[in-house]
């Protein structure tokens, strides 16, 4: 099934269950995380968590660990006792670790050089429904030590990694994750980000903390001068009929007009 489950997701590590409801209040969607946010003596305990805390099956998404650890059945099993069809599956690789989950709607999170370089076979999955990325996994994989510059902007090879993942996934027709950003209290660099993100073609990013959640909103929320604008443009294109016009000193095609239902469809029109 399509990923639509709103642009601002939020993670919210599985062992804490006493912020499972505060999260999915303030976001569109939760992301119960049973990987790095998790412990490894506490991975037990946030497993069965997941089954004693409920929340919305349809607005929410388990981390579980990558295929090749030895967490990665036992986070399956306790799946099997709630009603989660949705997974984002850590450090995905290659085709045979998303087709270990032939039931599951799988977010592949492609945040090694490995899964990077696989994501457009892991994209043509049937039971993919996304990729998402992340930079400092990435970075980790190839013995670096940090995505961003000094300036804050990601590293050359952050930015192609994050390009190959959306190309991938808007190839095949799946959602596209954006990676978190991690400086917290960076809510203005958040915001460049984020619209970056929406205006390129990003479905959602993830969030890691609620005070990001409201930015990542407004970036994906179309002003309302843009949705009129847009309105326009579509009305125009209706009197014109087919092929190429003018607009306001603009020529107009078929990839503008699709920039123009797109920011329609963001602001629910």
């Amino acid at each position: 099934m399509p990923f639509s489950m709103g642009p601002a997701l939020l993670f919210c590590p599985a062992d804490r269950p006493e912020r499972f409801a505060k999260a999915a209040d303030r976001a569109d969607a939760v992301i119960l995380d049973l990987e790095d946010a998790v412990a490894p003596d506490a991975k037990q305990s946030a497993r069965e968590n997941l089954a004693a805390h409920p929340l919305d099956p349809a607005r929410t998404i388990v981390r579980i660990n990558a295929a090749s650890t030895a967490d990665f059945e036992a986070d399956l099993a306790a799946l099997a006792t709630t009603p989660y069809r949705t997974v984002m599956l850590a450090k995905a690789e290659s085709v045979e670790q998303v087709r270990q989950l032939p039931d599951l709607d799988v977010v592949a999170l492609c945040e090694t050089a490995l899964g990077v370089l696989n994501c457009g076979g892991i994209a043509a999955e049937p039971n993919v429904v996304g990729l998402m990325w992340g930079a400092e996994d990435l970075i980790a994989s190839l013995g670096g030590t940090s995505s961003r510059a000094d300036d804050g902007g990601y590293r050359a090879v952050a930015l192609h990694a994050r390009s190959t993942v959306l190309l991938s996934a808007g190839a095949f027709g799946k959602a596209a994750i954006d990676a978190v950003y991690t400086a917290i209290p960076d809510l203005a660099g958040l915001a460049t980000e984020s619209v970056d993100a929406a205006a390129s073609g990003f479905t959602a990013k993830a969030c890691i903390h609620p005070s990001q959640v409201a930015v990542v909103r407004e970036a994906y929320a179309p002003s309302e001068e843009a949705v009129v604008a847009a309105r326009e443009l579509l009305a125009a294109a209706e009197t014109a009929g087919t092929g190429v016009f003018q607009h306001q000193g603009r020529m107009i095609d078929g990839p503008i007009l699709r920039h123009a239902e797109s920011v329609l469809r963001r602001a629910g029109v």
